[in-house]
């Protein structure tokens, strides 16, 4: 059987959504719905958005979970719930800390407004270097690096230069193509 590689699998960038530094939440939502439309519709919808600097190059990612964590400034001032779950915090401890925090209390209509004020670029983070995988990697390789880290999708580069994204869904979706023997 021949090698996949990422390249073959990839989203390339141009059919991905993106979004500069300086546009806003709503920008970034907007988007992500308008790449959604253009995309085939038998793959999976994309659940992230590319963020460029003002050269047009790449320099974060944001996640569905990370516009919802934007949403609501007090969620990045607690503890995941699952590390206080492992931890040995009981459930009905942890809930009682998060309700105490207030967290998605404020009516939704608000939301609206924070998006639309919100720029992407003071909430990003840099990827780190373990969301970059090199075009040219094997099926295997990008399998294992998205069972290892908690990523659901990769950077893909070419001499350092990203040129799309490899999805979780599209790897499973290649990897369950195979065991059918499709």
């Amino acid at each position: 059987m021949k090698s996949i590689t990422v390249k073959e699998l990839m989203i390339p960038i141009k059919e991905y959504a993106t979004v500069h530094l300086q546009a806003t939440l709503r920008d970034a939502v907007l988007a992500l719905e308008e790449a959604q439309t253009r995309l085939d519709p038998s793959l999976h919808k994309h659940r992230a958005i590319l963020v460029l600097d003002e050269n047009g190059k790449v320099v974060s990612k944001i996640t569905m979970k990370e516009i919802l964590v934007a949403l609501e400034p007090n969620t990045r001032n607690i503890e995941g719930a699952g590390v206080l779950e492992r931890s040995g915090y009981s459930p009905d401890l942890i809930k009682s800390m998060l309700e105490d925090k207030a967290l998605w209390t404020l009516p939704l209509q608000l939301f609206h407004k924070r998006a639309s004020e919100l720029k992407v670029g003071d909430f990003i983070q840099p990827p780190s270097k373990d969301e970059y995988i090199d075009e040219n990697a094997t099926l295997g390789e990008a399998t294992r690096q998205l069972v290892v880290y908690p990523f659901h999708s990769l950077i893909v580069t070419s001499a350092d230069e990203v040129v799309g994204i490899l999805r979780l869904s599209d790897v499973f979706s290649k990897i369950c193509d195979i065991i059918k023997g499709d």
